[in-house]
């Protein structure tokens, strides 16, 4: 019989009293992370995995209501996998390449987010916030090192030379607990930003888009279908997505003037539906809101002891699906520092780092959301007769089409700016340059069991993997350990010519027999090398690609 799947939006988390209440003098934990969504309960898993004790608090009792972010990219779904719930996320959600835009009632061209093959994973999965909250909230009773608090909220911060202090709020009274580092991940509105006098600055954009979830059972294919000026919905866009279990999300712009508890009524929602889907559709409303966005960030990422990601750090436009996919990269890119950092092999400078890659990483987001947001939303007429005239051209002229913008879909930043790199020669036309993500590939199967180069780096990844390309291993355990001494845990990951059966690996990376790769925690370039010997001056080179890494 198949396991019942629980009722994430049913869910409610009873209080539990800690024994770090009852101490007589406050507890000190290595990481406090404030805020347990998708950003705060990755980065604890995360650090968990790691082996860096860290306790979790949330103010509330339960997970999302309603859908919220619903679609998770191919670079998060792998973050997922590292963390023990991919696989639950991709067999449960909606898998989606295809996205298809319409002007009027016309379908103009179509896209596809993923043209080339030997990826593990699709381009993109939709599944409601609170299912993947539920499937990490799973994975975290599992981690001896993770300490989760339900109805624990932060209700002040102090900080010290060497550790932060915080006051706790709970039913039975407040408790002072102290941390060596805080995560805040405590959503746009962070109570802890405020705390710090920190503000985030940026642009509000003068639009209201009405989100509803309706269950129904509808025969379009799973994929991304945006409307500009619709004749069910005129001078308007609408957006919709497939989402499991029968339920549909469907996006209707407003305008400015709209009145939000007016909008969100189901007596005001349901005609708005009846016109998309038609008379005869039948359905039923499960959730509705009203928003506003804006395109926001605070100016700096690290404020001594406590560092701030996901929306407590930016926000964007959900056009896009760049909200919780960059906040969970953000965990990604902290988790490993922050363990570094702790097991005494990261210097602070690459708690610093951090800051700037991701603040480098939410500009690039703020910018395409921007790009997004004016081109869905024209604030002028000229700005409406350019975007008709463009969506009109790209129904028949290729060049047109990169110029239609109905949310440029999140991609993983490539940190090329990033002083953890390490410059290399790169061949002309290869993206795999240092501060890329790893890009996945086939590997040679054994036996029945498929192979793939992403799942190989995370059996290695809670340290730095040196990946060498050659028919013979040439590199040894001494010299391995000699380039690494003193410095951070580093594996190795041979592969031959043979394990590249579809030559994918090659292509992608532009290896040669001899080549090496040097890649982060995180899977991110941190180093290439042509040709990288195991001999004196190798390992010289290694060791300084490392200690770059490491910000030394």
């Amino acid at each position: 019989m198949a396991a019942v799947e629980t009722d994430f939006q049913q869910l409610r988390f009873g209080y539990q009293r800690s024994a770090d209440q009852d101490a007589v003098t406050p507890v000190r934990r290595p990481v406090v992370v404030v805020g347990a969504g998708p950003v705060g309960l990755s980065l604890a898993i995360d650090l968990a995995q790691r082996g860096v004790p860290v306790v979790l608090l949330d103010e509330d009792s339960q997970l999302s209501a309603g859908s919220r972010a619903i679609c998770f990219a191919k670079r998060t779904l792998e973050i997922f996998d590292r963390l023990g719930v991919g696989e639950r996320v991709v067999a449960k959600g909606v898998k989606w390449n295809v996205g298809k835009v319409f002007f009027g009632n016309e379908e103009i061209y179509r896209f596809d987010l993923l043209p080339e093959p030997g990826h593990e994973r699709p381009a993109f999965v939709n599944l409601p916030q609170h299912a993947v909250e539920g499937y990490l909230v799973e994975r975290a009773a599992e981690l001896p090192e993770l300490d989760l608090r339900w109805h624990h909220r932060v209700t002040g911060i102090a900080q010290q030379t060497d550790h932060v202090r915080l006051t706790v709020s709970t039913p039975e009274g407040d408790y002072t607990l102290e941390a060596e580092y805080v995560a805040a991940c405590d959503g746009a509105r962070s109570p802890l930003r405020q705390m710090l006098g920190q503000e985030s600055s940026g642009r509000v954009f003068r639009d209201r888009f009405l989100i509803a979830d309706v269950r129904m059972k509808h025969a379009q294919p799973a994929e991304r279908w945006f409307w500009f000026d619709p004749p069910f919905h005129p001078g308007q866009s609408v957006l919709l997505h497939m989402q499991p279990d029968g339920i549909w999300r469907i996006d209707f712009q407003l305008g400015w003037d709209a009145d939000p508890e007016v909008e969100k009524r189901p007596e005001n929602v349901l005609p708005r539906v009846r016109a998309l889907l038609g008379e005869d559709q039948d359905f039923t409303l499960e959730w509705a809101s009203v928003y506003t966005f804006a395109c926001r960030r605070m100016p700096r990422f690290r404020h001594g002891r406590v560092l701030f990601a996901g929306d407590s750090a930016h926000g964007v436009s959900p056009f896009g699906a760049r909200g919780a996919n960059s906040g969970v990269q953000d965990a990604d890119n902290l988790a490993w520092k922050l363990a570094a950092v702790l097991q005494g092999w990261g210097s602070d400078a690459l708690l610093d780092s951090y800051a700037d890659e991701r603040e480098a990483a939410a500009d690039e987001n703020i910018l395409n959301s921007t790009r997004s947001t004016d081109f869905i939303t024209p604030k002028s007429e000229i700005s409406r007769v350019f975007r008709d005239a463009v969506l009109q051209l790209a129904k028949h002229h290729p060049f047109a089409r990169s110029l239609v913008n109905s949310g440029r879909l999140s991609l993983p930043s490539t940190l090329t700016g990033s002083t953890l790199n390490t410059a290399s020669e790169t061949p002309e036309g290869c993206r795999m340059v240092p501060g890329a993500p790893a890009a996945d590939a086939p590997l040679q199967a054994k036996g029945d069991q498929a192979r793939w180069l992403l799942r190989e780096l995370a059996e290695r990844d809670r340290g730095f993997t040196l990946l060498v390309f050659n028919e013979a291993n040439d590199w040894s355990d001494a010299a391995l350990r000699h380039a690494a001494e003193g410095l951070a845990p580093l594996q190795l990951l041979h592969l031959r010519p043979q394990d590249d059966t579809q030559g994918l690996l090659a292509q992608r990376y532009a290896l040669l027999p001899g080549s090496a790769l040097l890649l982060r925690p995180d899977q991110h370039l941190a180093a290439r090398w042509e040709r990288l010997l195991p001999d004196a001056a190798g390992q010289a080179e290694l060791r300084a690609a490392l200690q770059r890494a490491l910000a030394r």
